[in-house]
């Protein structure tokens, strides 16, 4: 399972220093319409501007049945080598996952 290792306590002071301290990490970024992504960390800046590496893009979408007329999800996956993600469209940031595996 994927465990949550907390930073160091005194290291988080400012909302933007769990940011720093998850440069060059894997993070997980949830963002506006239904968009996920994970991906390591290069730069930020204080509007939460972020340029992740190596993403990982996961895209659910809803769409209505025909016949059923249920909903059904829709998750579509991409990889991108480097992303320019916008800071006003991001709801979460999560810093590194540590697996144990």
């Amino acid at each position: 399972g994927d465990e949550i290792e907390a930073p160091p306590v005194g290291a988080v002071e400012e909302p933007l220093d769990l940011i720093r301290l998850s440069l060059d990490e894997r993070i997980y970024v949830k963002m506006r319409n239904e968009r996920e992504l994970k991906g390591r960390l290069h730069a930020y800046d204080q509007h939460l501007n972020m340029i992740l590496g190596e993403v990982e893009e996961t895209v659910t979408t809803a769409e209505i049945d025909e016949e059923t007329y249920e909903e059904v999800f829709k998750s579509t996956k991409r990889s991108i080598p480097m992303l320019f993600v916008r800071g006003d469209g991001v709801i979460l940031v999560s810093p590194p996952m540590r697996t144990t595996n």
